[in-house]
């Protein structure tokens, strides 16, 4: 695979941090949200996001995106 660029490794942190932000989002809301199905709907979007992350996560992993070293 070829080497990132910096715009695409911005890119990448900017998309991981949105996830991050719409699930913290998603589950300060559950315990408010009365309606079942948008409860229901709520979780499933947490879900989503998290499977995302991790896809994210394993393509930075698989393609030595970062060094084991830079992260803190």
């Amino acid at each position: 695979m070829r080497n990132l660029s910096e715009a695409e490794m911005l890119n990448l942190n900017k998309l991981l941090q949105a996830e991050t932000t719409a699930i913290s989002k998603a589950r300060m809301l559950i315990p408010v949200i009365d309606d079942t199905e948008l409860k229901r709907a709520t979780e499933t979007s947490i879900l989503t996001c998290e499977v995302r992350i991790k896809g994210i996560q394993q393509f930075i992993q698989e393609n030595n995106i970062i060094d084991g070293a830079e992260v803190h």
